[in-house]
């Protein structure tokens, strides 16, 4: 369940499995000791997964938290000002961040993102740049040497970025290692970045490191982000919006 969710609340698992919910506290604390989960108030979240388990297809990503990623891509798309030039990462949650982008007349929007892409096209009116690279598959997206030295010629308003996974202490990372190396040279391009992730998110570790949350402006994630996550960011001085879900 925490591999498929990302997190589990004890009063579903009490039901589920028909124990009591001491039972359950006593699980859970079990697993956090084999550091498969983190507890939480009222439950607990999914530490880390394999690469295997996180390095999901585009089209299953799509499936996951769907309500919690249209909320998310919508709030997000209001932070950004008319005539700025921003780069958005790969993801489903970008991908509905470029969905909601009726308000503006003028952008320029640089995506590694061949779906985004797509999406900014029908707009008929952004200038809209796609950075070369090889092509992931699995993602829909480019990485490489072609695609960071593309990025080396932009000084961009704002980075729209979607992460894998995210906790306080070892900030955000992803799965690939190529996607990993494309994320930092886009930040290092951006005067803002704006980090935009689920909650189901949190607490996670994915094989390859992006980047600590000092390097992050703003954090957008939804309401059921655990209390541990949001404190550590504000007193971090990050400026973070709860999405109420």
């Amino acid at each position: 369940m925490l591999n498929e969710e990302g997190r589990v609340m004890i009063a579903p698992l009490v039901k589920a499995f028909g124990v009591s919910e001491v039972s359950i506290r006593k699980d859970l604390a079990v697993l956090e000791e084999r550091k498969l989960l983190v507890r939480v108030k009222g439950g607990a979240i999914a530490m880390r997964q394999s690469a295997e388990q996180d390095d999901l297809s585009i089209t299953h990503k799509q499936k996951l938290h769907a309500h919690e990623k249209a909320l998310l891509g919508k709030y997000a798309a209001s932070l950004i000002k008319e005539n700025e030039t921003i780069i958005l990462d790969s993801g489903t949650t970008m991908m509905e961040l470029a969905r909601n982008l009726d308000a503006f007349q003028n952008l320029t929007i640089i995506t590694n993102s061949l779906d985004i892409a797509l999406i900014l096209n029908r707009y008929e009116r952004f200038n809209v740049i796609v950075l070369g690279g090889s092509i992931r598959i699995i993602s829909h997206s480019t990485v490489g040497m072609l695609a960071e030295m593309g990025l080396k010629n932009f000084y961009c308003d704002k980075l729209f970025l979607g992460v894998d996974s995210a906790n306080t202490r070892d900030g955000l990372s992803t799965p690939n290692i190529e996607e990993a190396s494309l994320n930092q040279a886009m930040i290092a391009s951006a005067r803002e970045v704006v980090a935009v992730f689920d909650s189901s998110k949190i607490g996670r570790r994915s094989f390859a490191h992006i980047a600590d949350l000092s390097k992050v402006n703003t954090i957008i994630t939804d309401s059921n982000a655990p209390e541990e996550f949001r404190s550590f960011v504000r007193n971090a001085g990050i400026d973070l919006h709860i999405i109420d879900i």
